[in-house]
């Protein structure tokens, strides 16, 4: 399938990564879904010898993907809703904001973040295409539109006034099929001296920590700050500075503005280019050996359920998260090595994992249940799903991940 890339136009003949077919991660399946056919799509990522944009091949839509049953909540977590709270604090403080401002958040969930505003009494608004999360977030007073979020809608929003001081976008810049398009709405929205802030997951850690479960159909691109940098200018802003984050595996914080905006750029930005040219992200030889130590990854898996299996010990899985649809998908796991995964959302709860067919239950289970292994499939939140868990621990299971290897937590028994 030929394909050109998202950003600069180029031929994509290099491919990163191969992980099969793969339904989408979030399209959770009711127990009569099970019986009907299930749509999959090859799962494999390109990059771009000229921009170095990894991204997907592209075979799904962002309409079929981020539809009105979507049934990923950020609350859930509550380590991400204090991440949430820390930086609204420090983003306010450092860009005094008040009642006089105005702060935009893209893909805004369930008010997760917003909702910080909301008490501080700064005005804001939410752009949330899933029907199902924008109810969530107006029941907390977040102001919604229900859209996707792009240069024709920031254009309207700038001309009847709602210029904004502060745009936010938290894990959504991967998530957009046409990436130059969302950009310059970035730029529009803004006010002359207005801030934008995106965080995502940074493309050296996944290949440094073999993160290859980050990789779903709902993730187009995958994001180093030499290849923003040159989205951002391409769509008139430039990025001033950037922090790196440990959410998510390793993610980064850019803070961009428009080119001729009075902004002074922090040495940080220097500092994360510069390791990203010292580790030769912009050559092909980054990338060549990714795909052994991801099916190095997915036998280690298999090995492990097997091995369980054989010596009659029970396993269960903690976090319907779409990470672990890939690993669990990559590997070909089913209910007979897996018999089940826990969830503390509402909306997963009844329902099964698309591709493996895994029924999702309520983490009471657990206390029935007990097993000998719980392996956390959202490995990025693995600290607080232990604590959640601990009593667990204190009756002899055994915590486990498995990226970028195999590991037993400590405080296992």
């Amino acid at each position: 399938m030929n394909q050109t890339c998202r950003h600069c136009g180029r031929d994509l003949t290099r491919q990163f990564l191969d992980l099969g077919y793969a339904p989408p991660s979030n399209a959770y399946l009711a127990e009569e879904d099970l019986s009907a056919p299930e749509l999959t799509y090859p799962l494999r990522l390109m990059v771009c010898d000229g921009c170095f944009l990894v991204q997907t091949q592209d075979y799904t839509d962002a309409g079929s993907l981020f539809d009105k049953d979507y049934a990923y909540f950020s609350s859930t977590s509550k380590s991400w809703l204090a991440h949430a709270a820390d930086y609204c604090r420090k983003i306010t403080a450092r860009l005094g904001l008040d009642d006089n401002s105005l702060v935009v958040e893209t893909a805004s969930n369930d008010g997760y973040l917003l909702k910080n505003f909301v008490a501080d009494g700064i005005p804001c608004l939410g752009i949330e295409p899933t029907a199902s999360t924008a109810t969530a977030a107006e029941a907390l007073g977040v102001p919604v539109m229900r859209e996707f979020f792009g240069a024709a809608l920031a254009k309207e929003l700038a001309a009847s006034g709602k210029q904004a001081d502060l745009v936010i976008g938290n894990n959504v810049y991967a998530h957009v099929p046409d990436i130059n398009d969302f950009t310059r709405g970035l730029a529009q929205l803004l006010k002359p001296s207005g801030v934008v802030t995106l965080e995502f997951p940074h493309l050296m850690r996944l290949v440094e920590f073999c993160q290859f479960d980050t990789v779903y159909h709902e993730h187009f691109s995958y994001l180093a700050l030499g290849t923003v940098s040159r989205i951002f200018a391409a769509a008139g802003l430039r990025v001033f500075d950037v922090e790196e984050l440990p959410t998510h595996g390793g993610s980064l914080r850019v803070y961009g503005c428009l080119e001729d905006a009075p902004h002074a750029e922090s040495s940080a930005v220097a500092n994360v280019l510069s390791e990203e040219r010292r580790r030769g992200m912009e050559t092909p030889e980054f990338y060549a050996s990714f795909q052994q130590r991801a099916e190095r990854v997915k036998n280690q898996f298999l090995g492990f359920l097997l091995d369980a299996k054989r010596d009659g010990r029970t396993v269960a899985g903690y976090g319907a998260a779409a990470k672990g649809n890939t690993l669990l998908n990559f590997a070909g796991v089913r209910p007979d090595l897996l018999p089940f995964v826990c969830d503390g959302a509402p909306a997963k709860q009844g329902k099964f994992l698309p591709g493996s067919h895994i029924p999702v239950l309520p983490p009471e289970a657990l206390k029935d249940r007990r097993p000998d292994y719980l392996i956390i499939l959202p490995w990025n939140i693995a600290e607080e799903i232990k604590k959640q868990n601990a009593d667990l621990a204190a009756s002899g299971t055994r915590f486990v991940t498995f990226i970028p290897e195999v590991r037993v937590l400590e405080g296992s028994p």
